[in-house]
């Protein structure tokens, strides 16, 4: 992967790829997410994230939303445990507004508190929307069992009790202290000139606002392993098991991705999925996830099935689980199954949106970016015995939490 980096005098560095493209995508990462806020902030980092299309020092809310949309460009942020995204879309003749967009409501938000009013009810909404949803909120309540008592296990949306007391001065207060131009990554592809964006960078990406020392993030202590029923009087089961796994930096991180992928990923051929839908047809979605921090992991299964059905499905959770510690993968199935996910991860590459943002995030966590082919060496690299010496310390039934919704 052909890429070029710079970095700017207050830290903040800026990373490059080219694409023979009409369609140019840019966009800011920051080192911030929920994990970053204190017992009494819960929810902030997402609530900035929304306050950000909400006024600049020269732009108000309205002008925010115009500025691309008038040209067919998107404007988008998300937040996550670790990190808040805002990045744009937009033909490539109109990239300089793009960028100079996305700098100016990261860097001169004003939180104004008439907004912040109108959109605080907004998120209570989003919150008590996605309370309605069984199937989603289980990975959230999940997580507060796997990571007790740390920010990890926190709801990124918040506490309705805490959003509705937030103010113009605990969002700037919040920005003072994370919102750090060394702790940032702006991103960009497209057909672009690489001397010209530098030359936009030093224009629209330097800040000299007065900032806060970056509290230290404190790793989660050790887990106890808990199984906990939960009443919601929903039509189906909703059954989550999971352990804590490796961080971003763990040398076994590539055989957990593939052991993942072979036990519950996107393939019809997964085990979980031949296993409870195809061969048994008890369920419509099965699935299994690995989610890296810097300093820790989550490793989860979930699935939903009727009432009757809930603990055999979880004895076939168990079996696949037992199979993989037990048994070890033959050299003709482990290399089928490294050429699917390296398939996966190739196609992946080719959605230019998702390409952006992977360029952003690596460098803001590794320092650096792996074409595929160095991917595809660490994949390769895998081996059987690997695999399970990694399936018998994250799949111990002795430390597996659950989690039903009934």
């Amino acid at each position: 992967m052909t890429y070029q980096t710079y970095t700017l005098s207050n830290g903040l560095r800026l990373i490059f790829k080219p694409d023979n493209s009409a369609v140019a995508y840019c966009g800011l990462v920051i080192n911030t997410g929920s994990r970053d806020e204190t017992e009494d902030e819960q929810g902030m980092a997402h609530f900035i994230e929304h306050m950000l299309f909400k006024g600049t020092k020269k732009r108000r809310s309205g002008h925010i939303i115009n500025r691309l949309e008038n040209v067919g460009g998107e404007l988008n942020a998300y937040t996550s445990k670790e990190e808040t995204v805002v990045y744009a879309t937009v033909l490539k003749e109109y990239f300089e507004r793009a960028m100079e967009l996305v700098s100016d409501i990261v860097l001169d938000s004003t939180f104004p508190q008439k907004e912040i009013d109108k959109e605080v009810v907004i998120i209570i909404d989003e919150i008590q929307s996605y309370n309605d949803s069984p199937s989603e909120l289980i990975y959230d309540d999940f997580e507060e069992i796997l990571f007790a008592n740390h920010p990890i296990g926190h709801n990124i949306l918040g506490k309705t009790e805490l959003l509705e007391k937030y103010s113009t001065e605990d969002a700037t207060r919040f920005i003072s202290k994370h919102y750090h131009p060394e702790e940032m990554v702006f991103f960009v592809t497209g057909d672009l000139n690489f001397n010209q964006l530098t030359r936009w960078a030093e224009k629209y990406l330097q800040t000299d606002q007065p900032k806060e020392p970056k509290p230290t993030r404190f790793s989660p202590k050790i887990h106890a392993p808990e199984r906990r029923e939960v009443s919601k009087n929903t039509h189906q089961v909703h059954f989550m098991l999971g352990n804590r796994a490796y961080d971003l930096n763990h040398p076994k991180r590539m055989g957990m991705y593939l052991l993942n992928n072979i036990l519950g990923g996107p393939g019809m051929n997964s085990l979980l999925n031949l296993s409870l839908r195809e061969k048994h047809g008890l369920v419509y979605n099965v699935e299994s996830n690995y989610q890296p921090f810097t300093d820790t992991g989550l490793w989860s299964v979930y699935f939903g099935c009727d009432t009757e059905n809930a603990n055999r499905c979880e004895q076939l959770v168990m079996n696949e689980l037992q199979k993989l510690r037990e048994q070890q993968l033959s050299e003709n199935t482990l290399k089928k199954y490294k050429l699917q996910l390296m398939g996966q991860m190739a196609i992946a590459s080719e959605q230019k949106e998702n390409l952006a943002l992977s360029l952003g995030k690596s460098l803001l966590r590794y320092g650096k970016i792996d074409d595929m082919e160095v991917v595809k060496e660490l994949i390769n690299a895998v081996t059987s015995e690997q695999l399970q010496e990694i399936a018998n310390e994250i799949f111990n039934p002795e430390q597996l939490s659950v989690l039903k919704y009934v």
